[in-house]
This record gives C-alpha cells, structure tokens and sequence, in this order.
C-alpha cells in the first residue's frame, strides 16, 4: 500500500482540480502540466483523472526515493509491475461491493469491479505519465528522455532520417502497456429489463432509465439536460455529446415522454435553463429537505437500490448498450444511423455491436439440444422390396 500523501482537490481558478502536498500547497510540476492540459481544451472530468494518476505516482516515487525528474523507464516499469499486483485503497465502511468484489453475478453474468487496478487503468496511468514527461520535455525541463518508452517494432529509431526533413515525434504504443481483454458489449434482456423498470420508485427515476434505454445517451449527458432540450411536438431532447460538448437532438420513445410528463407534473413550474432533474437533499442547518440538481453519485444511488432489491448489477452504461443492440438488430435501420445516434466519430467503433449476444447465441444452442432431444432415436426402418422386372423393361427398354 502507498502511503496517503497528498490529494486532489477542486482548483480555485482556471484549472477545476489540483495535486497538493500534505500542507495544502500545489505540486508545482503537476500545476504547471495541469495548467497546459486545460488550456487545451479538456475537460474537467479529463483533469480529474489526471490528477489521480500523477497522485499515485508521486507517491510511488516517495516510496522509492527518485525525485519526478530523476525518473527512468526503470521506475515506470516498476510501477506498472506494482499496479499489476497491488490493491486498491478501500472507503470506509465498504462492506457489501468488498464481499462481492471479483465475482460473478448469477442473474447478469456480469463481473463486478475487482480490488486491483485492471489493464485499462494501467494503459490509462501510461498515457498520462508520457503526456506529462512530454510537456516538461517541450519546455526545455529535465529528464531529457520520457521514462515511459515506446514499444519498437525493430531496428534503430530513424534510421534512414532525412537530414533536411525535421525529425517527427515517435508514435507508437507503449512498452510496458498490458493487454486488455476483448469485452462484447452486454444487454439488458427484456425480462430482466421489465424486473429493473418495476423496481423504479418514482416518475423522475423511470423517465430517465426510459431515456437511457431508447436514445443510448449516456448518464452524463442526460444529467446536462435542461427543460428547454425537450421538444414535445417531435418527441426529440437534445443532448451535449462527452467530450466534444456538441449538441445533437435524439429521437426518444413515447413511453419516455409519458413518464417525463408525469415527473414534471409533480415539480414547480421551471425555467428553460433550470435543470431538468432534481432530487431531494436534507440540509444539516435546518434539517429539511430541499430540492438540489441530480447529479451522478445521486443516480447511482438509485440504481444500487435496485440491484439489492434484484440482485443484479446493471449499470447505466448497460442501457446504452440495449439500445444499441436493440438498433443493429432492425432491419431498417443501418449500421451509420446507429452510429449517428451513439456519437461514435468512428464506425469501426459502433462494429463492435453487430457481434451476436452470448445470451441470444446461448437460446438458440438450447433450442438445438431441445430439438435433438425431441428427435426419435432410431430412424424409421425402410422396406427394401425387390424391383419388379416389367418395370425395369419399360424404363430402360430391355427385358435383362
């Protein structure tokens, strides 16, 4: 376990989060990153993550006594070697998910998230250490050379380098990148989707689970939602897309306007930049509960409920997946509609769910084995009777 130094908290200017020191104070190498990483145009959850990674690697160097700017692939290697074993700093009072950790749920199937830091948070950790070493190394800072290094297929870097041409920055992956698993995207089966819905406790909670499954907007994007993203007439809300922050209007189903409509029946009337969803929250001053803007812990929160009540573990993401296994499954609909519905920039990326389901794969191998059970075992006996001769003569035209 690495010790707890430091932390990350909100950013008091432009930057919206900060790496400091166990006095308070900003780490200024990571500040001065952090401060270019914004300016680029990332977003504040991109900084957050960033944060967390360069935390748990300042303190990896604390361990190993290496100042930042003493450190060479031999540390990051290291580093990668200790995140492939170690576990994860658990919250208090974590009783129920630490039981379940690494398991299999028997209704979903699904694995529930493990105690260790998996490959894509390894490979995540990577890409934020070469960014950084990089920047540093753009501004004329030590080291020299980025400790993280690249994979090289063979041969010397540049070898046949033009001299008059300028040298081009290596591309390439990462050395010490584990591999990742491939993972097919999973659905929601209709009978287990009808057991989430009915386990809905209020309007606002089953408009936005109606939402989520029929537009495949993800949590975030619904969570931005305003009063004046809604168009009755065309059944249409308009989302902004993660990470390009563009807007795009989705087409939703009827049943999720029914189910907004009553929402929005049982609060005050709201303005057109108010936010759409609410909940309730009950303040220490005064001990009443007031009315704030859901946001994502909050959502959370409501789908863990369901899944203790069914013992499942259904995420929202899933319901963008259903949506989207739902669309390549239509005929009338191609493969680029679906993809302009999910945001994906690439259609090799909305490919992924034209694989068939393991679960529709798993239906159609039971109702083979059901079909071979119903077969007789023998089959019936054929009567071999001799050819008659006359008929031969006139087939043929001999009498042989």
């Amino acid at each position: 376990m690495l010790p707890g130094w430091g932390a990350v908290v909100a950013g008091e200017g432009v930057v919206p989060f900060e790496v400091v020191d166990d006095a308070g104070q900003a780490v200024a190498p990571v500040s001065g990153f952090l401060r270019d990483f914004t300016a680029r145009g990332n977003r504040p959850g991109s900084v957050r993550s960033y944060c967390y990674g360069l935390l748990r690697w300042w303190r990896f160097l604390r361990v190993v006594d290496v100042k930042w700017d003493r450190a060479t692939s031999i540390e990051v290697r290291d580093f990668v070697l200790w995140l492939g074993h170690a576990t994860k700093p658990a919250a208090e009072g974590r009783t129920a998910s630490a039981r379940l950790a690494g398991t299999i749920n028997p209704v979903t199937r699904k694995q529930y998230l493990g105690n260790g830091y998996g490959p894509r948070t390894i490979r995540h950790s990577n890409a934020v250490l070469r960014a950084f070493y990089d920047y540093w190394i753009e501004e004329g800072a030590r080291p020299l050379v980025n400790p993280v290094p690249l994979a090289r297929a063979g041969g010397r870097a540049d070898a046949h380098h033009n001299p008059l041409e300028p040298f081009v920055q290596a591309q390439g992956r990462l050395r010490y990148n584990p591999k990742v698993p491939k993972r097919r995207p999973r659905s929601v089966p209709d009978a287990l989707w009808a057991d989430l819905f009915a386990a809905m406790r209020s309007h606002r909670d089953r408009a936005i689970l109606s939402l989520a499954v029929s537009t495949a907007a993800r949590a975030s994007e619904l969570l931005k939602m305003r009063p004046g993203d809604v168009d009755w007439g065309e059944q249409l809300v308009r989302v902004r897309r993660k990470g390009t922050d563009a807007e795009q209007w989705l087409p939703a189903s009827p049943d999720a306007f029914v189910w907004l409509r009553l929402y929005l029946a049982e609060l005050p009337r709201l303005a057109g930049s108010d936010a759409l969803w609410w909940t309730l929250r009950r303040r220490h001053r005064d001990g009443r509960a007031h009315r704030v803007p859901l946001d994502y812990d909050a959502l959370r929160a409501v789908l863990r409920r369901a899944n203790a009540l069914l013992g499942t573990n259904w995420t929202m993401h899933d319901l963008r997946h259903t949506c989207a296994l739902r669309m390549t499954r239509d005929g009338d609909l191609s493969l680029r509609d679906v993809q302009t519905i999910l945001g994906h920039a690439h259609l090799t990326t909305t490919q992924i769910y034209l694989e068939d389901d393991d679960q529709e794969i798993i239906a159609r191998v039971r109702r083979h084995h059901a079909e071979l059970h119903e077969r007789p075992a023998t089959p019936p006996a054929v009567s071999l009777l001799p050819y008659n001769r006359q008929d031969l003569a006139t087939l043929f035209g001999t009498t042989a």
